[in-house]
């Protein structure tokens, strides 16, 4: 098989990969190794936020509520729809989709090499977050948290920000605009941010159901290891999604 299409955007992308990977793995390991000055400060917060972000004082209820409740997450969600919303939206906008479709390609292969070097993409970038964060495990004193824990975590923050990618890819394949892609998709990652979060103080539990970030967190990698239906939630939304954009992106005429 060609793979023509994944190599260019790997290869045009791989000054803000690397940008984005380290970018990612500093921030986490600089919040990350806050917490042992940390730890006395979360009972001063009120019960209500303590509960709603499962915050104690123990290393993976600092992480959960700070460094993978907040910081990391919402990085990973950017770097989905921003790439998401290149895959496709972009060439179109600028004129370029022609040129590309002149080749032997189709929109089919063009759709899902774009999709898997978003997914290669979220892959390093989680992988080198896992590294880092080994690399200050004994000197934060987060030693409580086994490799593997914090490996369950990173994987389900990559898939956190496949399933982002697919969103946005799959909007820009409807026919949206760039633009329209990226703000379409920050509005829906509010959203299920705050749905996630707060349905338990609302009386609404079953509203995070319907939101990636409790399949990505609520399942609590860092004290539980690997969780494998919440993964494969993730997993079996973002191939729905970019099955049926591929669909769509096949039937409708090109700007």
């Amino acid at each position: 098989m060609n793979t023509a299409v994944f190599t260019k955007s790997l290869s045009d992308s791989r000054r803000s990969l690397a940008g984005w990977a380290l970018g990612t793995a500093a921030v986490g390991m600089m919040y990350a190794s806050t917490y042992p000055s940390q730890r006395a400060n979360t009972a001063s917060l009120p019960e209500a936020m303590r509960e709603a972000l499962h915050i104690d004082a123990t290393a993976a209820g600092y992480l959960h509520a700070s460094v993978f409740g907040v910081i990391l997450p919402l990085l990973a969600m950017i770097y989905g729809v921003v790439v998401g919303s290149r895959a496709i939206a972009a060439d179109e906008e600028s004129g370029q989709m022609d040129l590309l479709l002149a080749h032997p390609l189709t929109r089919t292969r063009l759709a899902l090499q774009r999709f898997a070097a978003l997914v290669a993409g979220a892959a390093v970038i989680s992988v080198l977050v896992w590294l880092a964060l080994l690399a200050i495990r004994d000197s934060a004193q987060l030693t409580s948290i086994t490799p593997t824990e914090f490996l369950a975590q990173c994987l389900s923050l990559a898939l956190l920000a496949i399933t982002f990618g697919a969103l946005a890819l799959g909007i820009g394949a409807a026919g949206a605009r760039r633009a329209v892609v990226l703000a379409t998709s920050a509005v829906i990652g509010v959203l299920a941010y705050t749905a996630n979060t707060f349905a338990a103080q609302l009386g609404t539990d079953w509203i995070a159901y319907l939101s990636p970030f409790h399949y990505y967190i609520g399942g609590e990698p860092l004290r539980n290891g690997f969780q494998w239906a919440d993964a494969s939630v993730l997993a079996a939304g973002a191939a729905a999604i970019v099955s049926a954009s591929i669909i769509r992106f096949n039937r409708r005429d090109l700007g």
